[in-house]
């Protein structure tokens, strides 16, 4: 049964929004009035950008593609409220990821949730197809959706990168010493 698409773009907008005021609620006022009270918070500031473009990319991306749409079906409405769930961790992985200052395992699953918004938001673009037809303008807009697979490339890639390099230094094998010492 098709439905009107309505209900769905005001709902995500809406979890959105909420998404992103989680996210600068997360920013602390400064314990002090000086420049270098500031620096304290750089990390959980730059983590919030980052988390704040994203957002905004994926709220763009969804916008974009809901015009394109003409309704939405039951699986779709399913396949939407997983993006939301996903995209709806970036606020915890956020704050977590810039309170430690960037460490390993925040870093790690801050890459997890990009990976599972990416493959999220693929699946939400293959079911709007599915249901709009491979002749429909949503199939055309997507094309082969080269930019969505190749996110999903990278971000894998990138948490490689980090777990590897992570576990070199744990390792000492990055620092040129020859000698193979494991410290904690």
């Amino acid at each position: 049964m098709a439905l009107g698409k309505g209900r769905l773009e005001a709902f995500s907008d809406g979890v959105i929004a909420i998404i992103i005021t989680i996210m600068v609620l997360e920013l602390k006022v400064p314990h002090g009035e000086s420049l270098a009270a500031l620096k304290p918070l750089i990390p959980v500031f730059l983590s919030y950008l980052l988390s704040f473009v994203y957002v905004g990319i994926y709220w763009n991306n969804h916008h974009h593609t809901l015009q394109a749409v003409r309704s939405v079906n039951g699986k779709i409405l399913w396949a939407n409220l997983h993006l939301l769930f996903w995209l709806s961790l970036i606020p915890f992985v956020t704050g977590w990821m810039g309170e430690t200052h960037l460490t390993q395992w925040p870093v790690f699953f801050y890459g997890v949730v990009l990976i599972m918004n990416g493959i999220a938001y693929r699946i939400l673009a293959l079911m709007l197809i599915k249901h709009h037809g491979e002749d429909s303008l949503i199939a055309k807009a997507f094309g082969n959706d080269f930019k969505g697979k190749i996110s999903v490339v990278l971000y894998a890639v990138a948490i490689i990168m980090y777990l590897a390099k992570s576990c070199c230094q744990r390792c000492n094998l990055c620092s040129g010493s020859r000698e193979l010492v494991y410290t904690r």
